[in-house]
């Protein structure tokens, strides 16, 4: 790896408390192309996802879920 100097860098204080990532161009294409896609779902599948996940919060909240640490634990 070779050590590269270049002019500075000025970045916010915000910045500095988020924390700061520096990577190449190639290293950053690698990570877009590998990064997951993010699907919004509208109409009756988002209406259909929202009716399972609120049932599914209520019997948590109702204790009628439990911590599993691996499947092999259903049975």
């Amino acid at each position: 790896m070779k050590t590269v100097s270049s002019p500075t860098i000025k970045l916010s204080p915000q910045s500095l408390k988020k924390g700061v990532v520096i990577l190449d161009m190639d290293e950053y294409q690698e990570l877009r192309q590998a990064a997951v896609p993010t699907y919004y779902l509208t109409g009756k599948a988002a209406k259909a996802l929202d009716r399972e996940v609120e049932e599914a919060l209520q019997e948590n909240r109702a204790g009628k879920t439990r911590r599993i640490k691996s499947l092999a634990d259903l049975r």
